[in-house]
């Protein structure tokens, strides 16, 4: 599998703002996802779940920037900066590092680490 092209066939997902068919189209069923508070899930399901629920909450996208990724043989590393107005009017301005693992053509596991 070409993890670089998979990685970034995911990446133009997530620059539009479509996470769910990012996930839905590129995790394997059993993957484990770990945020940047430590809180873990244990599979695409509950990822999804999640994800549906947080973009719910987004009133506005100010900007989704990709500014530079890393690939190994079954990693790969993205450094974002995503900016949201919420709907209880907070902002989110995460600049993080998007780790993946990879298996088989499907991530297996993703962390997130705020820069």
């Amino acid at each position: 599998m070409d993890i670089s092209k998979l990685n970034s066939e995911l990446n133009a997902f997530a620059l539009k703002g479509d996470m769910i068919s990012a996930v839905s189209n590129f995790f394997a069923d059993e993957s484990k996802t770990i945020d940047h508070t430590g809180v873990t899930l244990g599979s695409k399901k509950e990822h999804l779940e999640k994800m549906e629920g947080f973009l719910g909450g987004i009133a506005k996208v100010n900007g989704i920037t990709l500014h530079y990724v890393g690939v190994g043989e079954d990693v790969s590393f993205n450094e974002f900066t995503f900016d949201f107005d919420m709907k209880d009017n907070s902002k989110i301005l995460w600049h993080e590092v998007i780790r993946r693992v990879w298996k088989d053509g499907k991530v297996i596991e993703e962390s997130y680490f705020i820069l």
